[in-house]
């Protein structure tokens, strides 16, 4: 299918592109961007007036649910969350039910993402059988597959020989370690250490869950040389030890949460359940630090931590509901919000942070695609997100896609708003009422 997009202010942060601009689509790939040739004849045409015309999102960070959770989510419901959202690809945890240990797992996953012709799926493989943190899995086998990096998910490995050998094993094949730092034993509580979870009697977290974890696992680089990418940072000691690690040389990258980003302890209110994430939310000092890090590059991507629960594991007391919230739909808004509010960020930096930053995270493992996916280059994969940066929408838990209706950001007046959605130059989403 031939499409034109038409009077649309083309963004792409990784040329550092902005301007007015007419994109060319057919046979899913980009044939010209600005000056389009008369002799293109499209089917369809698309009047991006107003509208940002950028690349699709790319989320590092996003449970499905499936296969194992279907009554929290299906590759259907989140997958239509995705493309609402603008995001046209995403990478998930391996902690499915069963865990994404074997490659038949993978491939059936991938497969069944595939035929959905929606989003670009992306899994992790898990970093050790079962998430047991005992015997290596077949990381070669798992690359083969689809792999395009080899996590625990929330799982620490607790036995630091078994941690190390797993990244000797992906230095020598060049694989990427996904980790997210938490102590094994001082991670346990369910919201940050301080006078919050103080005041409400929850057990705490402390920053050094964190930090000893980032100690652990740096002293493990410089030792094997692997690559590692940290998940969700959430307190800045932590960021403090990433700048360190960074000016040192050492080949890791980081990323936050939406969560994170805007949120504190402060917001968990009276045990309000829907605060109830991993990492907790820690104090504002934490925040502010995590903002200002994805604003210099010290941290490089932004991630919904997209993580959908049913109502019978969230609706219980705060400490016994099951971590997690639906972030995939509010990723791009999130992003502007932060934009807005942050000095040294901006659109661009906004952006950049949900697209062609994700991307380089995910480096070589993207195969034929890295050279295009969260860019707009011509013949490159026609994957992009039309969106009106002047609207204004109140997020509704019961107005989302996803079937996990949990969200910490339930009432808040956001900015942008995701009118089409193309994957592969097809349109994969479009508001109502339409675009053209």
């Amino acid at each position: 299918m031939k499409i034109l997009i038409q009077n649309g202010r083309l963004i792409d942060p990784a040329t550092h592109t902005d301007r007015a601009a007419d994109v060319a689509i057919a046979a899913g790939r980009i044939v010209s961007i600005g000056s389009v040739s008369p002799d293109f004849n499209p089917d369809r045409t698309i009047d991006a007036s107003g509208l940002v015309v950028a690349p699709g999102l790319v989320d590092l960070a996003a449970r499905l649910r499936e296969p194992g959770h279907e009554h929290e989510g299906t590759l259907e419901s989140e997958m239509a969350a995705a493309v609402a959202g603008g995001v046209t690809s995403l990478v998930c945890p391996p902690d499915t039910d069963p865990v994404l240990d074997e490659p038949g797992l993978v491939e059936m996953l991938k497969f069944r993402a595939r035929n959905l012709n929606q989003s670009r799926l992306y899994p992790l493989g898990a970093l050790t059988r079962q998430l047991a943190g005992e015997a290596l899995t077949e990381m070669a086998e798992l690359t083969e597959a689809g792999c395009v990096g080899f996590s625990q998910a929330d799982v620490p490995v607790t036995n630091t020989q078994v941690l190390m050998r797993a990244m000797q094993y992906a230095a020598t094949f060049g694989y990427t370690v996904w980790l997210r730092p938490n102590d094994a034993h001082l991670g346990r509580g369910v919201a940050a250490s301080g006078a919050m979870a103080t005041r409400l009697g929850l057990s705490g977290v402390p920053v050094l869950a964190e930090t000893i974890a980032l100690h652990t696992i740096f002293e493990l680089m410089r030792s094997t040389g692997a690559r590692v990418h940290l998940c969700r940072l959430s307190s800045a000691a932590g960021v403090e030890l990433l700048r360190r690690a960074k000016a040192e040389g050492l080949p890791v990258t980081a990323d936050v949460s939406i969560n994170s980003l805007h949120l504190t302890d402060v917001d968990i209110g009276y045990f309000n359940s829907d605060m109830r994430l991993t990492p907790p939310l820690r104090q504002q000092r934490d925040r502010d630090a995590l903002r200002a890090a994805l604003a210099d590059g010290t941290i490089d991507a932004l991630v919904s931590d997209h993580t959908p629960v049913d109502d019978d594991e969230k609706t219980l007391p705060f400490g016994e509901a099951e971590p997690g919230a639906t972030g995939l739909e509010l990723l791009l808004s999130l992003a502007l919000k932060w934009g807005e509010e942050q000095q040294g960020a901006g659109l661009m930096r906004a952006l950049a942070c949900v697209t062609h930053e994700p991307v380089r995270v995910m480096g070589e493992a993207l195969g034929s695609l890295a050279s295009s996916t969260g860019r707009l280059v011509e013949g490159g994969i026609a994957d992009l997100c039309l969106f009106d940066p002047d609207a204004r929408w109140t997020v509704e838990p019961a107005a989302l896609c996803s079937q996990g209706r949990h969200t910490p950001f339930t009432g808040y007046d956001l900015p942008g708003r995701v009118r089409c959605t193309l994957v592969a130059g097809q349109v994969a989403f479009e508001a109502r009422p339409p675009a053209a």
